[in-house]
């Protein structure tokens, strides 16, 4: 079965279950502690139940790695792993500010370089962004590819939610340089910068979950950005729920460079020539 196809349905099929729901008291409902760590609202867990019914339905051969519900074996004979986040920007999606998405991702192995489709919707626009492993990344139908800009000039995503002091004095030296923004939802900014729209997205609080960024790591990568870990390597990890990440989302070296220069690492050398993982 096409892995990209059940992760656009399963998709669509969010998008139904919660489009009436968010901004309502009724989403705000709370549901306890959910496996990633935080709680888990109505939506959450709306939005989540009807993808495990819909892979249930088709009996998809996977273990889903949930947000909220944890890891659930979906078949006897598991082929891979989907990685979701049925609702990422969950605080904006109760009060119905609108920038919230869902974030969807197919491995056949237990790491994020091994993620080889990945659905992101926006779930207030309903544009829908994917990205399938060596064809690309694309918004609805149109190819997507990332930036080009200069860092100066540039529009920066950098997340400070909760981050401690260390963080914030070592991205402050990037405030006066770029416009800087950060609007609740990792997933979808991750896919908006691979639309082209900023330039650099940058998260060092070590805090990042794989359900957030796993759809999203692909889709940087298939429109020609660069994900590097915050010693400036290439970005990779495991699947587990203990695991947290620090990354920086670059259109090129060059803009890499810069904010290495700005936030006191080291240039990357050669760094054009090497592949990512």
């Amino acid at each position: 079965m096409n892995e990209l196809k059940v992760l656009q349905d399963a998709t669509a099929l969010i998008y139904q279950s919660v489009k009436d729901l968010a901004g309502t008291k009724s989403a705000q409902e709370s549901f306890g502690m959910g496996a990633g760590g935080d709680i888990s609202k109505k939506i959450d867990i709306v939005a989540e139940n009807v993808v495990l019914d819909y892979l249930r339905s088709i009996d998809f051969p996977c273990i889903v790695l949930g947000e909220e519900c944890g890891r659930v074996q979906i078949s006897d004979d598991p082929q891979g792993y989907i990685i979701m986040d049925a609702i990422d920007g969950t605080t904006n999606a109760v009060r119905g500010f609108p920038f919230y998405c869902s974030s969807l991702a197919f491995a056949k192995e237990y790491t994020l370089s091994s993620v080889s489709a990945g659905v992101i919707m926006d779930l207030y626009s309903r544009k829908m962004y994917w990205a399938s492993k060596n064809r690309g990344a694309f918004v609805d139908k149109s190819r997507m590819y990332v930036s080009r800009g200069d860092l100066n000039a540039d529009i920066i995503g950098i997340n400070i939610s909760g981050a401690t002091v260390d963080v914030i004095e070592k991205v402050q030296s990037l405030m006066p340089v770029g416009h800087i923004r950060h609007m609740g939802a990792n997933a979808l900014e991750m896919a908006i910068f691979s639309q082209g729209l900023m330039d650099a997205f940058i998260d060092l609080r070590k805090k990042i979950r794989v359900q957030d960024i796993a759809a999203g790591y692909l889709m940087v990568r298939e429109s020609g950005g660069l994900l590097l870990d915050e010693n400036f390597k290439f970005l990779d990890g495991d699947l587990g729920y203990d695991t947290r990440l620090s990354f920086i989302a670059a259109a090129d070296v060059d803009i890499a460079n810069s904010i290495a220069e700005k936030i006191g690492m080291a240039p990357l050398a050669g760094f054009e020539h090497a592949s990512q993982p």
